[in-house]
């Protein structure tokens, strides 16, 4: 069996509809769906949801549970997963998957993989994401034998991959939950990396991993937690702040190398550098701090404000 988990959280109708139509219309698939959606204390709930599209061709299960995030949503379906599940597919509720996501990404795994990824359509986008992003040549991957085209067995160092430039797309992911059964995100680093690290825990493991050069998922317009997070906005700090709280927390997690420590030490230079000037716009056009936002961030990463000095002098030299 496979099983389908949803973090569902949104505040405009009919957007878990369309999610739900597509993992309906999946097609070749000689294996039984289980539809997991977790109802995360979402303003429109999902059983209204499920109630507007009728009958679809899977068993969909609604869990509800306090507000806790993705991260958390997706491990109640985790700890949910019905007798029988041998994969785990995640499916974000404001995305939808093509028609052959599921039995392609079974092929993949049953020719002896354990997770499995796909190129998508980010939001608004006609140009696959690996084209976009540029960190991923699928031609440099070979084609797994006797599997349909663009089915590719990942070659190289995938922890080095997500540290560097990760190409996961959430709702891409398929794996092998016999083999992870115990993995679960890491809620306490909510909108700081917990996909990330999820999929670095499984790749540290050793995992084979396969992926599809095809676009298998499309994303699309929900609610989104950096939303209004631009420049001086309310919620940028802590951005920043969960940012440098994942470059930290990688380093003490994982082995990573001395290349690899030095990609991270230039990402939180320029991290730490965005929080000095985010704060020093707030302090100068007199606006509110958020203090316990800065009183974390204090207890985290105080040498973030030893860069306002360098801030300010910046801005100076701007203004002359």
């Amino acid at each position: 069996m496979i099983t389908v988990i949803i973090p569902y959280y949104q505040n405009k109708p009919g957007i878990l509809a369309k999610a739900l139509k597509s993992i309906a219309a999946q097609k070749h698939l000689s294996v039984p769906v289980h539809v997991l959606v977790i109802d995360d204390a979402s303003p429109i709930p999902a059983k209204s949801e499920l109630e507007g599209i009728g009958p679809i061709d899977c068993n969909v299960q609604i869990i509800l549970q306090p507000n806790g995030g993705p991260g958390a949503a997706r491990n109640t379906g985790l700890d949910h997963a019905p007798a029988g599940t041998r994969y785990i597919a995640f499916l974000d509720s404001d995305d939808e998957w093509s028609g052959e996501h599921l039995s392609r990404a079974a092929e993949a795994l049953g020719a002896g993989y354990e997770f499995y990824f796909t190129d998508h359509f980010q939001l608004n986008s006609t140009i696959g994401a690996f084209a976009r992003a540029g960190r991923i040549q699928p031609s440099e991957h070979p084609q797994l034998p006797n599997t349909r085209p663009g089915l590719h067995a990942y070659q190289g160092d995938l922890l080095d991959q997500i540290i560097r430039g990760n190409v996961i797309g959430t709702s891409t992911v398929v794996y092998d939950f016999l083999r992870f059964s115990k993995n679960r995100f890491k809620v306490e680093f909510t909108n700081a990396g917990e996909d990330y690290l999820f999929w670095m825990d499984i790749a540290h493991s050793g995992a084979k991993v396969a992926f599809s050069s095809q676009c298998e998922a499309h994303y699309g317009s929900g609610v989104n937690v950096y939303a209004g997070t631009g420049w001086g906005s309310e919620k940028h700090l802590l951005r920043v702040h969960n940012e440098i709280k994942y470059k930290i927390l990688t380093c003490q997690l994982f082995p990573v190398t001395e290349a690899q420590r030095l990609h991270i030490q230039n990402n939180l230079n320029t991290l730490r550098t965005s929080f000095a000037q985010d704060l020093l716009h707030r302090i100068m056009h007199r606006k509110k701090l958020p203090f316990d936002v800065l009183k974390k961030h204090f207890y985290l990463d105080p040498l973030s404000f030893f860069y306002l000095p360098k801030a300010l002098g910046n801005a100076i030299f701007k203004k002359r």
